[in-house]
C-alpha cells in the first residue's frame, strides 16, 4: 500500500501565522510540497540522489529565495525562509535538509568573505540555478591546505557533505599544515581532483546525500578563500552556526508536524478502538485524546520558540557589523532553546505516534517508521546535552555561549 493514498497533507492549521508572503508567493511552496510528499515513501525506500526533485527546486527560483533582490535574488528573510524549509519539510526532510543547508552555504560566503567574493556568488547562483552543497566539517580534519606560489591546495577527505552530490559548488574546509588553523573556501564541485562519492546510506535522512568528498591536490586560488573577515571571527560572522541551528530546529519541527499529521490521519480513518475502552469510535478513546493532547502543546511550543528565534535572527542579521557580543549571545540562547525543545517533542511523537496509531500503523508499504529515523539520524548532528549545559550555564551563572560551529 503506497502511503501516499493513505496519508496526504498536513492540516491547514500548520500554517504558519504571521509571515508575510514569499517575495514570488507561496503558491510554489504549496506545488512543490504537494509533489515531494506524493513520492516521499518510495524515495525514502530507495535512496540516493533525488535529482528530478532537487532540478524541481532549480527551477522554482527558490535556490535564490534568501539573496537579496538587488542580486537578483528573491529577497526574503530569515524568518520565510525557515518557513520554507520547515514546509518543505513536512513533505520530505531529506529535501528540506539540503535545501536550508543550501541557504546555509550562502550564509557562509556572505558571512566569512568580503563583497567582492560574496556579492557575484550570489548573482550567478541566483541567474543559473546553482545548488550549493558542504564540505564544511570542523571536525573532521582529514583535509589539509598548503602554500603552493599564489594559490593553496587542498587534499583529504570529508564526512557528513550533505547536498555535495548534484552541486554546482562546494563550501569546504581544511586544515592549514604547521599552524592547524581552520581554511574555508568556495570551490566549484565539478573542479579538477574534487570526487564526491555516493556512499550515503544512513537509517534517516536517506536522500541527502551526506556521504564523503575526496579532495586530491585541489588547487585552490587565492579568492576562493574566504579569510576577510574569516570563520567566526566577528559577533556578526558568529550567526552562522545559529543559521545552522535554526534550520536544524525548523527541519525537526516539519517532521514532528508530518508525524503528526500522518498519526492523525490514520487514527481517523483506520485505526480501531482497543476493546477495553468501550467506546464506538477510537477518537472517543480518553487515553488516545490524552496523546494528542500533549502532542499538540509540544508542537505549539516548538512553533512559538522556533518563529521567535527567526525573528531575532532577522534583527540580529540586520544590524550586520554592528552587532554585538551580547546581541549575538541573546540570538543563541533562542535558537538553542528552540533545538532543544524541537528535538525533544519530536522524538516524543515520532515514537509515540504508533500509540495512536496502531499495530496496523507498522506496516512497511506505509514507512511511517521515516519520521523517527529522519528525526534520529538529523538530532545526532550534535549532542543536545551540550545545549542543555550551554542554556543552563545561562539561566544560572548568565554566561553566553561561547560561539562555535556548534553554538
Amino acid at each position: 500500500m503506497a502511503l501516499a493514498s493513505t496519508v496526504q497533507m498536513a492540516p491547514d492549521s500548520f500554517e504558519t501565522d504571521g509571515v508575510p508572503d514569499l517575495p514570488s508567493g507561496s503558491h510554489t511552496v504549496q506545488s512543490l510540497v504537494a509533489a515531494f510528499s506524493a513520492t516521499a515513501a518510495e524515495r525514502d525506500a530507495r535512496g540516493g540522489t533525488p535529482k528530478a526533485e532537487r532540478d524541481a527546486l532549480r527551477a522554482s527560483g527558490l535556490l535564490a529565495l534568501s539573496i537579496p533582490q538587488e542580486f537578483g535574488g528573491m529577497g526574503a528573510s530569515w524568518r520565510q525562509t525557515l518557513d520554507t524549509v520547515r514546509q518543505l519539510a513536512r513533505a520530505d526532510s531529506s529535501l528540506a535538509h539540503v535545501f536550508g543547508f543550501h541557504h546555509l552555504m550562502l550564509a557562509t560566503v556572505r558571512l566569512f568573505a568580503r563583497p567582492q567574493q560574496w556579492q557575484p556568488w550570489f548573482e550567478q547562483t541566483a541567474r543559473r540555478h546553482w545548488f550549493w552543497g558542504n564540505a564544511l566539517n570542523p571536525l573532521d580534519d582529514r583535509t589539509t591546505s598548503s602554500v603552493q606560489g599564489s594559490w593553496r591546495e587542498f587534499t583529504g577527505q570529508k564526512s557528513f557533505c550533505s547536498g555535495a552530490l548534484d552541486s554546482e559548488m562546494l563550501v569546504a574546509s581544511a586544515r592549514e599544515e604547521g599552524s592547524g588553523a581552520l581554511l574555508v573556501a568556495a570551490l566549484p564541485t565539478g573542479r579538477s581532483g574534487i570526487s564526491v562519492a555516493p556512499d550515503w546510506n544512513n537509517i534517516g535522512q536517506r536522500q541527502t546525500d551526506s556521504g564523503s568528498v575526496t579532495f586530491e591536490k585541489v588547487r585552490v586560488e587565492q579568492h576562493e578563500m574566504l579569510l576577510d573577515p574569516g570563520p567566526l571571527s566577528t559577533p556578526f560572522a558568529c550567526l552562522r552556526p545559529l543559521v545552522s541551528q535554526l534550520i536544524l530546529a525548523n527541519v525537526y519541527l516539519g517532521i514532528s508536524e508530518a508525524a503528526f499529521s500522518d498519526a492523525r490521519r490514520y487514527t481517523l480513518q483506520e485505526s480501531r478502538p482497543w476493546h477495553a475502552a468501550k467506546v464506538a469510535h477510537v477518537d472517543e478513546d480518553p487515553y488516545v485524546l490524552g496523546h494528542y493532547g500533549d502532542f499538540w502543546v509540544g508542537l505549539e511550543a516548538v512553533r512559538v520558540l522556533a518563529d521567535r528565534a527567526a525573528e531575532r535572527l532577522d534583527e540580529a542579521w540586520q544590524r550586520g557589523d554592528a552587532l554585538t557580543a551580547s546581541e549575538r549571545g541573546h540570538v543563541a540562547l533562542a535558537v538553542a532553546t528552540a533545538k532543544v525543545s524541537a528535538t525533544h517533542t519530536g522524538l516524543d511523537i515520532c515514537t509515540r505516534m504508533f500509540d495512536v496509531a496502531g499495530a496496523r500503523a507498522t506496516h512497511g508499504g506505509l514507512r511511517l517508521d521515516r519520521h523517527w529515523r529522519n528525526l534520529r539520524t538529523h538530532t545526532l548532528h550534535d549532542p543536545v546535552a551540550y545545549k542543555l549545559r550551554e542554556i543552563g550555564e545561562w539561566a544560572l551563572k548568565q554566561q553566553f555561549p561561547v560561539p562555535s560551529f556548534y553554538s
